[in-house]
């Protein structure tokens, strides 16, 4: 047979496969085509080896899971209510694993991302109303990056805000410089800033000795969530802050980094490992929020100091009330390491999203300065004019900018993964699409529920 024979039957098999979004694409219409299938996948491996050639998409999926936009609502829940909110948690996590699951599915199996796959199914005004939410909740989400990373910039070496929101846009470089060694190299440097974050809270555990039957109490949902409102409203808070919609976009996209097989066979076992590592480095991240949350009560609340909301703040009273003089500093490295990794995963996110509903593609130094300068602009307006406590009033309401995106990634992803035209072979059985929905009602219910609060001035 002709090589042109073979690659025609190929072809028409993986049509047949899925029906619709199985199709081979001109490199110029993948998922960040620069490092579209770079990393190899060999055939024939143990399960364990081609679990390891998909570590790394899950734990710069993490990032959004542990970024600054979490850290305040970790540390008021916990310093207000101790150790109540760790159910929260969890199921916060929980639920992220199930939607990290699905972006991964649909990009593996539907050969398409998020963004891609809503710029085909509807219409160009709904797609362009689409794109132009999740530009703005990413630009929200880099809202709360700077704003991270600024602080700690000022906590670890006393540099004004204002200066540091400024020295936060030369991180493009640093990415530009990783993007051209290799998507492997990107990942492990994410890799590695979440092991110095996970590092730096278990030394902080470990210094504030919390009660561990109290932390195994707190994982278990009190009913005091349904009759005590300001409890509610941090519990949503804590929510709404886990699950971050760019991330869906981002997870269907790098999954397709990896030159899986594009046969049944090799895109099941892609999903396989590709969920696997996204649940493990999701727990990490379920490790990292819960850590914040346990810390803020074995040293705030346990000694009295209930209304610490501020990042500033719990920085201050950190070494005080543990007697040791390196914790503050080890809280500071943390949140700076947060602040670089979500700078990471946001640019891409947003090349991402571009890319897939307007296809248009600029460089990745250009959008990076792009949604940096938009961030920084009215980061750096607020600071001059009202200083530390305007730049947390503005880190709560990126988040609430977020919540309102919610919906429209989520509602999407479900129904692409559970329509045969879409994913073929692979979409989510009954039970798990049943989840599904309860899931993303849930989110939808409580996170229009913190935007009505919120404007409302309820929380």
């Amino acid at each position: 047979m002709t090589e042109q024979g073979e690659l025609a039957m190929n072809d028409a098999a993986e049509t047949r496969l899925s029906g619709w979004l199985f199709t081979r694409k001109g490199r110029e219409e993948q998922s960040l085509s620069e490092v579209y299938a770079s990393i190899s996948v060999p055939k024939g491996m143990s399960w364990l080896r081609h679990l390891m050639a998909f570590v790394g998409p899950g734990y710069m999926v993490a990032v959004g899971y542990m970024d600054p936009g979490n850290w305040a609502t970790d540390i008021a829940g916990g310093s207000k209510y101790a150790y109540t909110l760790l159910s929260i948690v969890m199921i916060s996590n929980l639920m992220a694993i199930l939607l990290q699951a699905l972006a991964a599915r649909l990009g593996i199996a539907g050969d398409r991302d998020l963004a891609q796959a809503c710029s085909d199914a509807y219409p160009r005004p709904i797609g362009i109303t689409l794109w132009l939410l999740c530009e703005i909740a990413i630009m929200a989400c880099d809202v709360a990056e700077v704003i991270g990373s600024a602080i700690a910039l000022q906590l670890l070496f006393g540099i004004p805000l204002v200066y540091g929101t400024l020295i936060t846009a030369c991180d493009v470089f640093l990415l530009l410089l990783m993007m051209n060694k290799g998507f492997r190299l990107l990942e492990a440097f994410v890799i590695t800033l979440i092991t110095i974050i996970g590092g730096c809270f278990l030394v902080e555990i470990t210094l504030s000795s919390p009660p561990v039957g109290a932390i195994f109490r707190g994982f278990i949902p009190s009913p005091e969530l349904a009759t005590n409102s300001e409890l509610l409203y941090i519990a949503i808070g804590i929510i709404g802050a886990t699950v971050m919609p760019h991330n869906l976009y981002l997870h269907s996209a790098i999954v397709q980094t990896r030159a899986f097989e594009h046969t049944e066979t090799g895109r099941r076992e892609a999903i396989r490992s590709a969920t696997i590592d996204s649940t493990i480095a999701l727990m990490l991240a379920l490790f990292v929020n819960a850590a914040i949350l346990i810390v803020a009560a074995a040293v705030f609340h346990a000694n009295g100091k209930t209304n610490v909301e501020e990042i500033n703040e719990a920085y201050e009273l950190l070494s005080p009330l543990l007697g040791v003089g390196f914790a503050s500093f080890l809280f500071a490295m943390a949140l700076l390491a947060a602040g670089f990794n979500s700078t990471i995963t946001g640019t891409l996110a947003g090349q991402i999203v571009m890319e897939g509903f307007l296809h248009i593609r600029i460089p990745l130094w250009a959008r990076r300065l792009m949604t940096r300068a938009l961030a920084i602009i009215p980061v750096v307006i607020i600071t001059a004019l009202w200083g530390s406590h305007g730049t947390g009033q503005l880190l709560i309401f990126s988040q609430v900018v977020l919540s309102l995106q919610l919906p429209f990634a989520i509602i999407p992803l479900i129904l692409f993964v559970s329509d045969r035209r879409k994913v073929g072979a692979f979409t989510i059985t009954r039970p798990w699409l049943i989840l599904s929905w309860i899931v993303a009602a849930i989110i939808v219910v409580l996170n229009v529920k913190l935007l009505v609060d919120t404007a409302l001035g309820n929380g």
